[in-house]
């Protein structure tokens, strides 16, 4: 009998203890508000160990370095001239743009409007004939009237317009007459030499060429804004100026150029007996003064 009851005691002896260990080494993990629960210090706890890791604050988001300022910036401008005058320069990282308080008034492109004229054909026709192309060279570097008149007819006379301003987000510009009389704000020029600058304009396999020719223009049409910029930057700028005197009596000079990081677009009207080196001086005041 005494053997029986020793063997008992002892079966339930290690029975008590089998018992005992889960819950003992498992209360540290089932207790995870209880400081007594912590892990020790320099001892690391993987979600798997527990089920209610502790959770560090996010660290704050690096804050974008400033940009520096464009070569041509917004700046105070001031203008003693007769007649009308607009001006608006777009920053092309950030697409922020700033002008004259008339910025949004449309004036006769005459010229300027030949790079979109430009831009529209080639990016709807991948390849074109040499001649067509040799046509495209003349109309850019030497303003030729002819082959403007080409080239807006083969890209739909007033429907080409109508895809400027979609394309390039304009809202104050409209076709008038013909393609010298396609009516522009400054807002929407600067517009639309960004919409060159970057590619939508002429599309991803003719933009580097059409930049190319506008910054070979011949030399009487850098006038008004290349002049006007440091010597190290005139070579790479692209440029497509507008000049005409019309039967109203007024000159319509107009300047837009796309540098590495701007656009510029100024738009003057003035009296005839001026002419047109009155506008011109006009475009590279306003230049020089949003280089300050």
């Amino acid at each position: 009998m005494r053997k029986r009851v020793g063997l008992s005691a002892f079966v339930l002896l290690v029975a008590a203890l089998l018992v005992g260990v889960p819950f003992v080494w498992g209360s540290d993990i089932l207790d995870t508000t209880s400081d007594a629960a912590a892990p020790a210090e320099g001892v690391s706890e993987s979600p798997e160990e527990s089920e209610a890791p502790t959770r560090k604050a996010a660290p704050a988001a690096p804050t974008a370095p400033a940009l520096p300022l464009a070569l041509l910036h917004p700046a105070p401008v001031a203008v003693n001239a007769t007649g009308f005058w607009s001006w608006t320069v777009l920053d092309r990282r950030t697409g922020v743009s700033a002008g004259s308080a008339n910025a949004n008034v449309a004036q006769r492109t005459a010229s300027m409007i030949k790079a979109w004229l430009a831009a529209d054909y080639l990016r709807r026709t991948p390849s074109p004939s040499k001649s067509n192309l040799s046509q495209l060279t003349q109309m850019i570097r030497n303003s030729d009237n002819a082959a403007a008149s080409y080239f807006w007819g083969l890209d739909g006379k007033s429907a080409s317009i109508s895809r400027l301003v979609q394309m390039c987000g304009l809202s104050d510009s409209k076709a008038y007459i013909d393609w010298a009389s396609t009516l522009v704000s400054a807002r929407d020029a600067a517009l639309m030499g960004a919409c060159i600058g970057d590619g939508r304009a002429a599309g991803p396999k003719w933009t580097d060429w059409l930049l190319n020719e506008m910054r070979n223009v011949a030399k009487d049409q850098k006038f008004g804004i290349t002049p006007a910029l440091p010597a190290a930057d005139q070579a790479s700028t692209a440029v497509k100026n507008g000049w005409i005197a019309r039967s109203d009596g007024k000159w319509h000079v107009n300047c837009m150029a796309i540098g590495t990081d701007w656009v510029l677009s100024v738009l003057t009207v003035y009296p005839a007996s001026k002419g047109q080196a009155y506008g011109e001086n006009i475009c590279a005041s306003v230049t020089k003064q949003l280089q300050a």
